[in-house]
Order: structure tokens, then C-alpha cells, then sequence
């Protein structure tokens, strides 16, 4: 009886929940309803997913609208009806200036219209179309020609909202999606507050007059019938990559045989080709061959155009997909657990997540796009955030900013706000988690095997690629699984240092950066794990792995590989973390591990590190099957549905031990083990590719670390910001050089140990201006002059300005200051034209400038404004010299002692106790440069906060332990730096100050 029902996901409009709606007809007696969205499908997967468990017949269609006002709905006879109107609607989403128009501009075959009285009473009518009449049209059809012709009339009783706090809602949303007040919300912007469900007796009794009426639409409905089988184990992914499966097969195994020399030489073991043969069998029985062959043709075009990628998550404990090269991790090398990855108890398919360049990912997108026919890309449902519903909320009722500002902050106690704050305050815990607008998943790409508008609606965002209106969890329901191609910057940092250096070294054979065994034995890559040196290298950089790498001490790949584990929340918030150091460093500790355990995972001590290891602890320790163990995996992972089936699990897994003997204290600890990390916890696979990604990093930065920063400052580093890799290639023994107009160019170069910055890294400078330099150096060389500059490149004075204050013409000789005055006498504020062409030069007037020397504390603080950071050193601009001589490598001998030290801040780190109060991690720099590690508690944390960039003054206890070294802060304070010269008010002169240089700043502290 109910042809027009809306979700939540009639974005800004809706205010009931999917199963919600559901609940609601079912205490309602509604024995079917049609949901339609407005303008989207998203709900509809969901809908028919959980409809059974209602007893309510689910009809699918949408609500097309312009904004609110309603243009008719479309509903679905049928799944090939349903399709039809996802094909319909993706039109408009894709195509943002298409209006809906007032009727169906084009034939749908197996779906029925309905216009809204008012709007279709004039129509003349298909057979496929009716008037849907509203309860408050009943008075007007009795008069109305349409009353002698009610076999094209429906009951159109709208459901948008649950009760009156609904509707209040709607409104609020529909004031934000309005960008207005919502004393001044457009009634043409509104629903009907009548817009509920009513029990389905008193809807026939408001239309009691009209029982023709309630019989058209109950036909209707019975005439629609959707079938989306959730049940089947059937990948809905595309089924074949060749003509069918037979071929497909043949081609996936001559592929994995041919690619053996590549990986083992001609004298592979016979265990390669046992794992070989089980993989294939399995992977054939489940059906899983087109998926590999799919990755493998993406990754083949790849390779053809030289992208670097890295294949990583459970899919590296496949042999085939070492093969295949998919992946570049050896599963027999490490001994992974192929069933982590496919065993016959799984339902899905494998999951394989591809990195590609950050510079490279889009190519690929549109690679896939160009060639699988069935192709999108998934959606994330950005839904309302608190404190962000609170502003916007704020802003409908008009709230002044300061308020605003007091309700996010939650400083505040509820019973003292005055009444429009209140219902801020209301409206924002409510509307919390409803979706708000559609997103991008980060790299999520179904291929499916029926059109994608089969499952639902696609929309167009600015990427310019299809993406569906569901999120990845609606879609594996229907048997849809992702495709992951990601994109990080860590790759075109490879890529890229590997090019420089090609380049740069033109004598030597090329990098071959896969060279992984060989990067193994490697002595000088041993040396910066062993000393924790690995700045810009992939994760391995972050202070928390530095230290980690130190207490560890580890030199090879199968240590880095548990190290990528280990620093993972869930090892080390189990305590397993320290446990493994202890066993790692110390033998004798390893007899302190259970000997089932023991036995399970010697290669860790018997600490669980891998997600296969919660399998075969699971498995082996408390006798569940595979299917069982990797039930109980994901069901730690947060993603998976059924509590009821993981807590059956969880009982087996006492059960079984209880029957084995097992004490109840060691089985609950172990269980604490398993619960504390499983969903946080690598699978080994995973760990090891990315330990494959950080070889490949220390191999450059070991070999070749001025390119290699090069390339890391050029792709924005990883963890650290610029500065930080500037400083690292300075540590490198490289000169760094402000961008220079002679010698820069966009992005970072180097010459020799000379790095000299890109055009890029200067705030405010236009790319138009860049290009304008760049093309003109190009086409007629370099500039001589300030007045050949300024004769050849057409700019503004402001864009000028930005080149001369960071001293990007100092290849003349003058002084910035005094070219700062030429340049202003010389340009005048007119707009510039591209195309602007002198055909004469002429003859350029020399003023009489003042002599105006600059000096190298300026260019300091002209650095500091450009770049983000000076080039020098920055303890040079304390306004005290310091006096302290202690520095970071001398801490270690200073165990126990209070000490002072003075650090540049790098980075911090805010995280919470158990307790919930805000602890920090610190970590700076010394003069020399080196390291310094700090741990704020709580108190401290609270006396002594970060006051932002800057040079502290620490004062703590020097703490060791397993070598690494690190500073319990009870005092911190922001020293002092010099006034900024250029603006100094103590000097005698505003143009040039006392302080001219650094020598003279030492002078003048004593």
C-alpha cells in the first residue's frame, strides 16, 4: 500500500533508517512496501537483505525530484525494471546540468510510473502510468474527471519521517542542504509533517471512499517482485577473463609455470611445485581463477608502462601470485599460511590490495575502466560528525560563532545553555551517523559480471569515473568484492630516485630495484636497521618503528617482517610486544612460553604476531576447524556481522580446551591474546611486502641518499614534513639551496651534493608564473639580469616578490633589498597577459637605489615565511646563546640522571591512558641534528604543553631500555628567538638592523 518511502539516504530529506523502516511496517501490518529513495539506490540492497526478517515484501524504485519538489516515481516490475531505472537515474547523476523532466523523456520497459496528482491530473496516461493520490487530494478527485476513471489512480501516501522529532529533523537537514536559516526555510523546501506511516487499517479507512483506489495499488505491488540471492557462495565479479572457465584455467596455469625461472631459476625444489599444484586446485574449486588473472592483466599493463607497485595484504601467502607477480613476497621463503588466504571453508574471494604511485594510480583507474565492460568504483557514506553537525546546526538556528565555538569545545553543562543551544546540542547527538553526502572508497573497484546498474544507481564525482551509490559492506552482501587499487607516495619516491640516478650516473648499469635477495645480504642496508638510520624510508621511519628497530636491533628481512607486526596496537596494547622483545633478546625467556604455543610459532617465541597465527592457535590450541578459526579472525576485525555465530566460536574454543585439560587461567590469557590484537594485527603477507617496499627504500637511501631525498622531498616524504628530509639530506653531507631562477625547477633537483629547491615549495607562487620561467628558459636560456627577467617573463610585482625575498637572483650579485626597490620602480600593478610580446627592446632606466644590505638573519625569517622553515639552522635564531653542551649521543650513558636539553620539535604524538587522560610522545632534534625522544605523562602533559614549532628546553629523567634511549619530561619550555628583523622595532634604522649577520648575533650574546 505504500508506493513512496523514504531512508536516511534521501540525503538531507529522510530521517528513518533502513531496518528501521522495515520495523515500522511490520508493527504497522504493512505487509509490502515500495522504498524510493530520492534520486538514489542506495538503501535498496539493504532493504531486501533484511526484509525477510520483517515478513515484509520489499518493491524497489526512486523518487525523482529537483531538489524537493517531486517530478513522479518510478518503481521496478522486476530486477530488468530495476536496472532500467538505475540506468535512468545515473543519467542526471552523471550529467549535474540534466534537470529531471516533469515525465520520462524516454520508454522503461518493466517499471511503472506515478505522477503526483497535481502535477499528472492534465497528462494523458500510458499503460504503465498512474495518478498517485495524496490524502489531501481526496477532496479534490470527487470533482475531478479523474474520479470517473479510477483504474489509473494509486494510493500516494509518502513516508519520510517516524513521528514529530522526525520531521523537526527533516527540517534541520533541509536548512543545511539549503545553506539557510530555518526561520527563513522555504515551505517548497519542506515534506509534509504528515509524511508517517499509519497501520495499514487506518490508511484503507482514509481511503474507505475509494476502495478501487487500495485495489489498483495492491495489484500493483503484487505485480512487482525483486530477487537478489544472498544466500549464494557465486562471486558476482566477472566469471571469465578469456572466452570461459576452461580457458581461463589453462591460461592462469600456464602463466604460474612460466613464471618460475623468473622466480626460482631452473633448478626450482620440488616443494615449489607441490605448492603449486595445491594452489591451482584449490583456487580452481572455489572459483577464484578469473580474480587472479584480472589482477594479473592490470598489473601486466603496469609493468609495460614502468609503474612501480607493491602487492601486499593475505594475497602474498600465494605462490601463484608470486608468480604471476602480483606479488613480491616468497611464501616458501617465509613458510605463509596459504590458508590465511583461500581455504575451502571460505566464502569470499581472496582479497588482494595493489600500491601503486600516488603519480600513477589514475592511469591505471582508467585502464580498468577502458577495459572490463562492468566496471565502478565504490562509495563511502560520509555520514554527520558531532561537532560538525553542531556548526552547522548553529548556523540554522543562528547562533553567533562564539557559541558555536563553546558547543564543540563540550565545555559547557547542558542545564545552563539557553534553549536554541539545547536543541543544538539534541539535534546533533541525533543526527549523528546519518549519511550526509557519498564519497570515494580509497581504492575499492568492483568488476562485476552483470552491469553494475543491475545492483543500483551510479553517480559521476570530479574524478570523472562511475561510482555506485552502496558502500563496500552492501556490496560483498550481494556477492560483489572490491578490487583494492590504492595509491601512496612511498612508490614515487622509488621510482623517482631510481630515475635520478639513472640519470646521474649514466656509467653504470641500471637499478634493478626488484632485486630483492640481493638487497638482503646487503651490508649497508643491515647497518641503518641495525641503527634505526632510515628516515624516509617507507614506515620504518616513524619514531615509534625507529625505537622499536633499536630495542630489536634487527638486521635481516624476516626480523623487519615481525617488526611490521609487532608495532602494530593490538600486539603491543596485549603486552606480547615487550614479551616478544625480552624472548628476542634474551634466549632464556623463550622456556616462558606455553609448549603448544611454542610449538605453533617458534620462528616468534610463541608470541602471536600474525593474523595467522590467531588461526592456527585457534585451530590447533582450541580445535576449531579453518572455517571456525578464520570466523573467529574476522570476527575480531570489527567488520563482520553475526555476534551470535562469533560468540558460538568463542564457546567451542573454551569448550575444546576445558576437554583437553587445559587450566581455565590459561585459556582465558590466551584468549586476552587473541581478542587484545586479532583485528589489528597484520597477516605475515602483508608484513612481508611491506618490508619488500622498505628493502627497496634503504637500498637508495644507503646507495644514493642525496637522490634518494631528492625524490622524498619532491613526493612530499611519508611521515615527516619537508623540513625534516631537508634536514636529513643535510645530514647526507648535501648543500641546500633556495630555488634559484637560474638553476630550480618545479619540483626539487640536484647537482653534485647541491640540492637546490623547486619553484613548488614556495607559498603563494603561482604555477602560471613557474611555467612562465621555466618555458622561457627553456626556449631562450638563462637570464642575466634582473631587467632581462623582468624584460622576458611576463609577471606581477607581488608574484616578483616572492623570487627576490627568497633570493632566487642572488647569481646577480645584489642585494635582495636593493632589488626589491628596482623591482617596484620597474613594474607596474597592471594585470599580466600571457600574450603580451615586445618586438623592441627597450632601453631600461637604472635608478639610484639606497644601499640596503640584507642580511642572513632576514633571509631566515624570509625562508620561515616562503618555505615553511629556515635553511640554517634554526638554534642559530635563539635570542640566548645556549650554554648547555649536552647533546643526544650522550644520553645513553646518563641512565637515571635529571638532565636539560635543549630540541627542535619534529613531531608529536597525543594518545590516552587507560584511564582516558591525554599523554604525548616527543620527538626533536639537537643541535647536531640527532634524535631526541621524549614521553610526557598525563600531569606533565597537562603543566607543560606544545606550544608549537619551535626550540624547547627539556628537562627530564634519562630512561633506557634495550638500548633505546629516551627522556621523561617533568619541565618543558619554548625558548625565546630574535625578533623578526625585517619588522624590528628596536633598531635604529627600519631598514637595516644592529644584527647583520650570525657572527654578530653570537657577539651579542656573549
Amino acid at each position: 500500500m505504500y508506493l513512496n518511502c523514504h531512508t536516511y539516504y534521501s540525503l538531507r530529506y529522510g530521517t528513518i533508517k533502513p531496518e528501521q523502516l522495515l520495523a515500522i511496517a511490520s508493527e504497522n501490518g504493512v505487509r509490502t512496501l515500495a522504498l524510493t529513495d530520492i534520486n538514489t539506490t542506495s538503501a535498496c540492497l539493504d532493504i531486501v537483505r533484511l526484509s525477510e526478517k520483517y515478513k515484509v515484501k520489499p518493491v524497489l524504485g526512486v523518487d525523482f525530484r529537483n531538489s524537493a519538489e517531486q517530478q513522479f516515481i518510478l518503481i521496478a516490475k522486476n530486477n530488468n525494471g530495476f536496472k532500467n531505472i538505475n540506468d535512468y537515474l545515473s543519467k542526471f547523476l552523471h550529467n549535474h546540468e540534466l534537470k529531471i523532466p516533469e515525465r520520462p523523456d524516454e520508454i522503461l520497459e518493466d517499471c511503472f510510473v506515478i505522477y503526483p496528482y497535481q502535477k499528472g491530473k492534465h497528462y494523458e496516461l500510458k499503460p504503465n502510468e498512474f495518478l498517485g493520490i495524496a490524502p489531501k487530494d481526496l477532496n479534490h478527485l470527487k470533482f475531478s474527471k479523474w474520479n470517473m476513471l479510477r483504474e489509473k489512480l494509486v494510493v500516494l501516501k509518502t513516508v519520510s519521517f517516524q513521528n514529530k522529532k522526525g520531521f523537526n529533523t527533516h527540517r534541520l537537514l533541509r536548512a543545511i542542504d539549503n545553506n539557510t536559516l530555518l526561520s527563513k526555510l522555504p515551505k517548497s523546501e519542506e515534506g509534509n509533517e504528515k509524511d508517517v506511516m499509519l497501520p495499514y487499517n487506518d490508511l484503507c479507512e482514509t481511503y474507505s471512499e475509494f476502495p478501487k483506489l487500495i485495489n489498483n495499488t495492491e495489484q500493483l505491488l503484487n505485480n512487482c517482485s525483486i530477487d537478489f540471492d544472498f544466500k549464494t557462495d557465486d562471486s558476482k565479479n566477472q566469471k571469465c577473463l578469456t572466452e570461459n572457465e576452461t580457458s581461463d584455467y589453462e591460461l592462469l596455469e600456464k602463466l604460474t609455470y612460466d613464471g618460475i625461472p623468473y622466480r626460482y631459476g631452473n633448478d626450482s625444489e620440488q616443494k615449489v611445485y607441490d605448492r603449486i599444484e595445491k594452489e591451482l586446485n584449490i583456487i580452481k574449486q572455489k572459483g577464484f581463477v578469473s580474480y587472479f588473472l584480472i589482477n594479473w592483466k592490470i598489473l601486466e599493463y603496469a609493468r609495460s608502462k614502468d609503474y612501480y607497485y607493491v602487492g601486499r595484504g593475505s594475497g602474498a601467502n600465494s605462490i601463484i601470485a608470486y608468480l604471476l607477480r602480483i606479488t613480491d613476497v616468497d611464501p616458501i621463503e617465509l613458510d605463509l599460511y596459504f590458508e590465511r588466504f583461500i581455504n575451502l571453508f571460505r566464502q569470499n574471494p581472496p582479497d588482494f590490495d595493489i600500491d601503486f604511485s600516488w603519480k600513477d594510480r589514475d592511469d591505471i583507474t582508467r585502464f580498468i575502466f577502458d577495459n572490463f565492460e562492468n566496471t565502478a568504483l565504490i562509495t563511502v557514506y560520509n555520514t554527520f560528525k558531532f561537532k560538525a553537525s553542531v556548526r552547522e546546526l548553529g548556523k540554522v538556528f543562528g547562533l553567533p560563532k562564539s557559541e558555536m565555538d563553546l558547543l564543540t569545545r563540550g565545555k559547557y553543562h547542558v542545564n545552563q545553555l539557553d534553549e536554541l543551544s539545547q536543541l543544538v546540542i539534541k539535534y546533533a547527538k541525533y543526527i549523528q551517523g546519518f549519511p550526509n553526502y557519498l564519497g570515494i572508497h580509497a581504492g575499492g573497484i568492483l568488476i562485476s559480471e552483470q552491469p553494475i546498474h543491475y545492483y543500483c544507481a551510479t553517480f559521476m564525482p570530479p574524478k570523472g569515473f562511475a561510482t555506485t551509490q552502496f558502500d563496500m559492506v552492501v556490496a560483498e552482501d550481494i556477492g560483489l568484492y572490491k578490487f583494492d587499487i590504492l595509491s601512496q607516495r612511498g612508490l614515487g619516491k622509488i621510482k623517482e630516485a631510481v630515475e635520478i640516478i639513472d640519470e646521474n650516473y649514466k656509467d653504470q648499469p641500471p637499478i634493478d630495484i626488484h632485486d630483492i635477495k640481493g638487497f638482503k645480504q646487503d651490508e649497508r642496508i643491515k647497518d641503518l636497521l641495525r641503527n634505526a638510520k632510515a628516515i624516509g624510508c617507507f614506515y620504518v621511519e616513524s619514531p615509534a618503528m625507529r625505537m622499536l628497530l633499536r630495542k630489536l636491533q634487527v638486521d635481516d628481512y624476516l626480523g623487519l617482517v615481525a617488526a611490521s607486526s609487532i608495532i602494530r596496537p593490538g600486539v603491543a596494547n596485549s603486552g606480547m610486544m615487550r614479551q616478544y622483545i625480552l624472548r628476542h633478546r634474551h634466549p632464556e625467556k623463550r622456556k616462558e612460553a606455553h609448549p603448544v604455543l611454542q610449538s605453533i610459532m617458534p620462528e616468534t617465541y610463541g608470541v602471536m604476531v600474525y593474523q595467522e597465527d590467531v588461526i592456527k592457535v585457534a585451530h590447533i590450541f582450541g580445535g576449531l576447524d579453518l572455517g571456525e578459526s578464520d570466523m573467529l579472525r574476522r570476527g575480531m576485525s570489527g567488520k563482520f556481522r553475526s555476534r551470535d555465530e562469533f560468540n558460538k566460536v568463542k564457546q567451542k574454543f573454551f569448550d575444546n580446551c576445558a576437554k583437553r585439560g587445559e587450566s581455565y587461567d590459561v585459556v582465558a590469557d590466551i584468549w586476552r591474546q587473541i581478542e587484545s590484537f586479532a583485528g589489528y594485527a597484520f597477516a605475515k603477507g602483508h608484513s612481508a611486502s611491506y618490508a619488500v617496499e622498505s628493502y627497496q627504500s634503504l637500498f637508495l637511501k644507503a646507495h644514493y641518499p642525496l637522490e634518494y631525498m631528492t625524490a622524498t622531498i619532491n613526493n612530499f616524504g611519508g611521515f615527516y614534513s619537508t623540513e625534516l628530509y631537508v634536514h636529513e639530506a643535510r645530514m647526507h653531507h648535501g648543500k641546500i639551496e633556495a630555488p634559484c631562477i637560474n638553476q630550480s625547477a618545479v619540483e626539487a633537483i640536484i647537482k653534485g651534493k647541491t640540492i637546490y629547491l623547486g619553484f613548488m615549495f614556495l607559498q603563494s607562487l603561482e604555477s602560471k608564473t613557474i611555467n612562465r620561467i621555466l618555458n622561457e628558459r627553456i626556449k631562450n636560456g638563462i637570464f642575466q639580469s634582473l631587467d632581462d627577467f623582468i624584460e622576458r617573463v611576463p609577471i606581477s610585482i607581488e608574484q616578483l616578490s616572492i623570487l627576490i625575498k627568497i633570493n632566487a637572483f642572488r647569481f646577480t650579485g645584489i642585494n635582495k633589498r636593493e632589488l626589491l626597490w628596482e623591482a617596484h620602480l620597474k613594474i607596474s600593478k597592471t594585470i599580466i597577459q600571457d600574450h603580451v610580446v615586445n618586438l623592441f627592446r627597450t632601453e631600461k632606466i637604472n635608478y639610484n637605489t639606497p644601499e640596503l644590505p640584507s642580511t642572513a638573519l632576514e633571509t631566515a625569517f624570509d625562508e620561515i615565511e616562503l618555505l615553511g622553515f629556515p635553511l640554517c639552522n634554526p638554534f642559530l635564531l635563539l635570542t640566548t646563546k645556549s650554554t648547555g653542551n649536552l647533546r643526544a649521543r650522550h644520553l645513553e650513558k646518563l641512565e637515571g640522571r635529571l638532565i636539560i636539553i635543549e630540541g627542535y620539535l619534529i613531531t608529536t604524538k597525543n594518545t590516552k591512558t587507560s584511564n582516558g587522560k591525554v599523554m604525548h610522545f616527543g620527538t626533536f632534534l639537537d643541535r647536531d641534528g640527532d634524535f631526541i625522544d621524549t614521553v610526557h605523562f598525563p600531569p606533565i602533559a597537562a603543566k607543560y604543553p606544545f606550544r608549537g614549532k619551535g626550540i624547547y628546553k627539556i628537562i627530564g629523567k634519562v630512561m633506557v631500555e634495550f638500548n633505546c634511549v629516551n627522556i621523561e619530561v617533568s619541565e618543558l619550555e619554548r625558548l625565546a628567538i630574535i625578533e623578526d628583523p625585517r619588522y624590528s622595532v628596536k633598531s635604529l634604522n627600519p631598514t637595516f638592523q644592529n644584527k647583520k649577520s650570525f657572527e654578530d648575533l653570537k657577539l651579542a650574546q656573549g
